[in-house]
């Protein structure tokens, strides 16, 4: 008989309702059920992709005798941590503070209170590796809860008054300087692997928006450090088993440091980002590798993550069928043997794929599959054979489920998605990728909007169609202003324009505090034992580095000067933390080098139907200068008549030809009607 979450839309809340665990969603009910019979609540946060969420799950959740202990002693609660990022935040954040570690599937021990007490991540089903089982944790806490009530309680209050108790140094002294982004370029060399790109050791996360500050830092001071780290990091991630070399697309991270052997999961917000670094480092070089990485993510997001409404979905999954048995299996869809690529490419072309992909006879992975991958030092083949070859190779898996998708779509990553397919659609003209992306944002806006007066917002997720119950967080808003300004730039439509408006002024009015910091969550959102302010950039940006971005660009396009002085006080963290620990803010700083450089704001004008314009347009959104704001379309009229943007007003055309403005702080330079003027008041261009 289904439990309780059989009604909710999150897939993965929907995937443990035939569990025989009564679990709960999260919700005041769950907590009042605790406390009715005194009991503790137990808390499983975890995602739809998650491996070892999926483990737990066979493991325990799916056993019968390990549910009858959880439904006596315990109510159980069950979260999607995409849906509910505030609550994994606040916990996710005493799991680290007590173990010095976290992950997913989270396993936290509350009272009726919601005061966490005992923590963990995924535990096994007998003791293994010095980790006590599930049920020796259950019976444990069940032990200490009824036995030594007074100090469980204590425990409890403690972990919340040090939760509570912790002050964010937000920095006071305002928004880092060329000084400032030296420092944090500075440590990013100290930490970045010179052999094998990116940085750390592993596992190796994909360092998208470390990437972007450092073209962007390249672009306003031509550091060829900065360059050279993020090209040479882009290509050992596109040759690597973490690049999909089949279908395109990018997997959450490798488990070594060699980008070889990857967790399988692929998410929407890895993909996007990264489509849209790819599509940057081509605007910067004329890569042949990135134009080819970054239309391909974007067709990956397309075809495999596009949803019925038109929005993209999460992620999917790691695990699917091996068909020889039966089970699920990390990487089964993705990994080949020399004797696989042969059944399906024939004896000769299967030996070329298997020395072109690195398919060994020992394997790079596990039970001797290799992951696919482009290895320095395989064989040169003309590039139509190698075409062919992966057509053939990308029809043949067929016979191999596919991986499990997470249909939801999340407002946050769909802005990321929308601003990524709007600027490959421009710069490798693709239309279709345009037309997508606003197919996306015009779901955001008829799902997740709710305008009406007094309690205007933007839900964070929906799913075929139907709006999920949680409000957005400031990540949602940040993401999806991004989008829209992106989409605006790309299409010349300023309603796009106006929407990101109604989203940063909501920022302002409902997530930023008095001294200019920024919270997670909105003023009059449920209230958790913390209230989560977060403002590293970990595998997205975070809300508050979203929101400084978006309200920079806005006040770029608009001259605002309250949303400019919002951008500046919110990046203050990154003055605080660049220098510090520039890996975990790289979106912040690339939104300084915006600030650093102005941003610059362009105006394009003329008439629609002159093709001398679409040509202007095109190079202004090519031009590399960092974080630049592009306005397209007729001159604006000081009454309000004509163009649709602040930035078209009163720009007259030269010679009754397309002409362009480049400016900062609203001084422009010389207007001009020549796109190699242009190009060149912008940065380099390689059409």
């Amino acid at each position: 008989m289904p439990n309780r979450l059989a009604n909710e839309t999150s897939p993965y809340l929907l995937q443990h309702a035939d569990n025989p665990v009564d679990w709960w969603p999260w919700s005041p009910e769950a907590f009042a059920e605790a406390r009715e019979r005194g009991v503790p609540v137990l808390l499983s946060v975890g995602y739809s992709s998650c491996h070892w969420c999926h483990v737990m799950a066979h493991e325990s959740f799916e056993d019968e005798l390990t549910a009858v202990y959880m439904n006596e002693h315990f109510v159980n609660i069950k979260v999607d941590r995409e849906e509910r990022p505030d609550v994994d935040a606040v916990y996710m954040e005493a799991v680290q503070a007590a173990t010095g570690q976290g992950g997913w599937p989270m396993t936290v021990f509350l009272t009726p209170d919601a005061e966490p007490f005992y923590f963990g991540t995924y535990f096994p089903p007998e003791p293994r590796h010095g980790m006590p089982s599930f049920m020796q944790v259950l019976e444990g806490v069940r032990t200490a809860w009824v036995g030594r009530p007074e100090e469980v309680a204590e425990v409890a209050q403690r972990i919340v008054r040090d939760l509570t108790g912790r002050q964010l140094d937000y920095g006071k002294a305002g928004a880092p300087g060329p000084e400032e982004l030296a420092q944090a370029l500075l440590g990013l060399t100290r930490e970045y692997d010179a052999v094998r790109g990116g940085f750390g050791g592993a596992p190796k996360f994909p360092p998208s928006m470390v990437l972007e500050f450092l073209l962007r830092h390249h672009a306003r001071t031509g550091a060829e450090g900065a360059l050279q780290m993020a090209a040479d990091t882009c290509e050992a991630m596109a040759r690597g088993g973490i690049y999909d070399q089949l279908g395109g697309g990018f997997a959450r991270y490798s488990v070594d440091r060699e980008w070889v052997v990857p967790h399988f999961e692929k998410m929407l917000y890895d993909n996007a980002l990264l489509c849209r670094v790819y599509a940057h480092l081509w605007r910067a070089t004329g890569s042949d590798l990135a134009r080819r990485v970054a239309l391909e993510t974007a067709d990956f997001m397309v075809r495999e993550l596009r949803t019925a409404e038109g929005g993209f979905a999460s992620a999917l999954d790691a695990d699917s069928e091996d068909p020889l048995t039966g089970k699920h299996v990390e990487g089964a869809f993705y990994a080949w043997t020399p004797a696989q690529l042969a059944e399906v490419l024939g004896e000769a072309d299967g030996a070329l794929a298997a020395a072109y992909f690195g398919v060994t006879d020992e394997g790079t992975f596990e039970h001797g599959t290799s992951v696919l991958q482009l290895p320095q030092d395989g064989p040169v083949v003309d590039a139509a054979v190698i075409a062919g070859i992966r057509e053939r190779l990308f029809a043949a898996p067929a016979p191999r489920p596919a991986p499990g998708r997470d249909d939801k779509v999340v407002a946050a990553w769909n802005g990321l998605a929308i601003a990524a397919l709007a600027e490959c659609g421009a710069y490798f003209d693709r239309p279709d990728l345009v037309e997508r992306a606003t197919e996306a944002a015009d779901l955001l806006v008829r799902v997740h909007f709710d305008a009406a007066a007094g309690r205007a917002r933007l839900a964070r997720t929906s799913k075929d169609g139907r709006v999920g119950g949680n409000a957005g967080v400031l990540e949602d808003y940040g993401d999806v202003a991004e989008g829209f300004l992106a989409l605006a730039s790309v299409t010349g439509e300023g309603v796009w324009l106006e929407f990101a408006g109604f989203l940063v002024d909501l920022v302002l009015d409902r997530f930023t505090a008095e001294d200019g910091s920024l919270y997670d969550t909105a003023h009059d959102a449920e209230q958790l034992i913390r209230r989560p302010q977060d403002p590293t950039d970990t595998a997205a940006p975070s809300g508050w580095t979203a929101a400084a971005g978006a309200l920079l660009s806005y006040a770029a396009h608009t001259g605002s000067q309250a949303h400019r002085s919002a951008a500046e006080r919110a990046l203050g963290v990154v003055h605080a933390l660049g220098p510090r620990v520039p890996r975990f803010i790289g979106h912040g700083l690339a939104v300084a080098e915006a600030l650093a450089d102005g941003p610059r704001e362009v105006a394009v004008v003329g008439h629609p139907e002159d093709p001398a314009l679409a040509v202007l347009h095109r190079t202004a959104l090519l031009g590399t200068a960092p974080g630049a704001v592009v306005a397209v379309g007729l001159p604006r009229a000081a009454d309000g008549s004509g163009g649709e943007f602040p930035l078209l007003a009163e720009r007259t055309l030269v010679h009754d030809l397309p002409t362009a403005y480049v400016c900062r702080h609203f001084v422009c330079a010389r207007p001009t009607t020549d796109p190699v003027e242009l190009a060149n008041q912008l940065g380099a261009v390689h059409p």
